[in-house]
């Protein structure tokens, strides 16, 4: 059975991918930074998945790949702008090739975007930066390049979802009027794996979309045809780029500096060349379904709660992009801690309760996680935004409102969540199962003067907000 390399395992294409290749017959090799964030979809055998920890950024990491995998997926991308991020994905994508030119590899296919125009977004041109790094591997590669993807949980959908949703009237920027070809995530997933292994595609370069050409006014047009709802868009030429993020930062879920990279993006029209689509169509036999179509199939996936991985559940939402391993053993010396407990009703109903925390579900005591929520949104933290993936389910990695899951285990009755939101330190907060109570712990370890006077500042809200949290969760009062 032929081993599949995927990359990015735990992001939000890669997370759909698992069940794709595992599907077609193979077992797939999951690279994470980070194994304590992967979580193994289910309904797949234990034979077929295989996870190992690189970072490709780390040498030594490079080792942990097997000889005999057949083909790979490079799904790693950056939309950070924290940092030199462009540097940093030069080097993983030669470190990729480096190590993949000493398996037995015979394919690699690179999902990146369409980069038509002579004028490239600095996020557009780091990616067509990795294209040629690829490209010059001995072991045969495929670009597969798409527009706006539009599904469950990307990112690029829950902006339109969010714009078209909050805001009856639109003054946007002028950059609405830029062309962009949409691809649906199904069709996305289809051309990845029926592109694996073909010869006919060693070498080459295809852009993969539907067959409609909109603006971006169109595509939130069409998605409100769709919901049913009534807008009007008014366009001003006189928005700036840092003006436009900041407008995407404030009326939608997205960090500013992901906002930031795609108004600079949005700017320049992601168009599929023609002929390149027809190619890649008539060797895989894959026939896009329309913008309306996806958007149908996605509101679908939504109201049945399948979405199955989120942009918001990737560290590009994170203000630490760095591994979980390093905040899972919650610290005690030189911390300040809220310890209480209470005797629940019923375990299953009180974990219900608990694993239901946040999102549309809410907080217990909602208006000063409200409060909180918008004082963090103020100072460029994520907010209540990002919600939950799921209504039910918590796992490893998940965003989970400000939050970040870094352990659940519902059979031992244990959650863990470490803070996101701006802080002048950094803070956990723990729910535990025990000896028929509930207990629940928050942690703060502050970082100087300033994180001593925030503890001592919100420490009256804290019987307020924690002791009738508690009380709700454990007896659902």
């Amino acid at each position: 059975m032929k081993k599949i390399l995927l990359t990015g395992a735990t992001g939000y294409i890669g997370k759909r991918m698992i069940s794709v290749i595992t599907e077609q017959g193979y077992t797939v090799v999951c690279c994470s930074r980070d194994v304590s964030r992967f979580s193994k979809p289910s309904g797949i055998k234990d034979e077929l998945i295989e996870v190992i920890e690189v970072d490709f950024l780390d040498e030594k990491t490079l080792e942990n790949i097997p000889q005999d995998i057949s083909g790979a997926y490079y799904l790693m991308h950056s939309m950070s702008g924290n940092g030199d991020y462009e540097e940093a994905e030069k080097i993983c994508a030669q470190n990729f090739v480096t190590a993949i030119e000493r398996t037995d590899c015979e394919h690699i296919i690179y999902l990146s975007g369409l980069v038509n125009q002579k004028e490239l977004s600095k996020h557009l041109n780091s990616r067509f930066q990795v294209e040629k790094i690829l490209m010059k591997s001995k072991v045969p590669a495929t670009v597969l390049r798409a527009g706006i993807i539009i599904g469950s949980g990307s990112a690029s959908f829950e902006i339109i979802r969010d714009l078209v949703e909050k805001l009856p009237v639109m003054v946007t920027p002028k950059w609405l009027e830029t062309k962009c070809q949409p691809i649906g995530i199904a069709n996305v997933l289809d051309f990845l794996i029926f592109t694996l292994f073909k010869k006919e595609t060693y070498h080459k370069s295809f852009d993969i979309g539907c067959d409609d050409i909109l603006t971006y006014k169109q595509i939130l047009l069409g998605y409100a045809k769709v919901r049913g709802l009534k807008r009007t868009i008014f366009i001003l030429p006189v928005m700036t780029p840092k003006l436009s993020s900041y407008w995407l930062y404030f009326i939608t879920s997205t960090t500013y500096s992901l906002a930031s990279s795609l108004v600079g993006s949005m700017k320049i029209e992601v168009v599929c060349d023609k002929e390149s689509l027809d190619q890649i169509k008539n060797i895989t036999g894959i026939h896009p379904f329309s913008y309306e179509s996806a958007l149908q199939r996605t509101m679908e996936k939504i109201q049945a709660n399948e979405i199955r991985s989120s942009w918001k559940d990737s560290f590009i939402s994170s203000r630490n992009d760095s591994s979980l391993k390093e905040f899972i053993e919650v610290p005690h010396f030189g911390c300040f801690k809220d310890v209480r407990a209470i005797k629940y009703d019923d375990r299953d109903k009180c974990l219900n309760r608990v694993f239901s925390l946040g999102g549309k579900n809410g907080w217990y005591g909602q208006i000063f996680w409200k409060v909180r929520g918008f004082l963090d949104l103020m100072v460029g933290g994520p907010g209540l935004r990002r919600g939950r993936t799921h209504p039910t389910l918590l796992h490893e990695g998940d965003a989970l409102d400000f939050w970040r899951v870094i352990y659940a285990n519902r059979e031992e009755g244990k959650l863990i969540l470490f803070a996101e939101m701006k802080l002048p330190g950094e803070a956990w907060l723990m729910f535990k199962l025990y000896k028929g109570k509930l207990w629940q712990k928050a942690v703060f370890r502050p970082k100087g003067l300033l994180g001593r006077l925030y503890w001592i500042s919100v420490l009256p809200f804290h019987g307020l907000i924690f002791k009738g949290m508690l009380k709700r969760l454990a007896l659902g009062l």
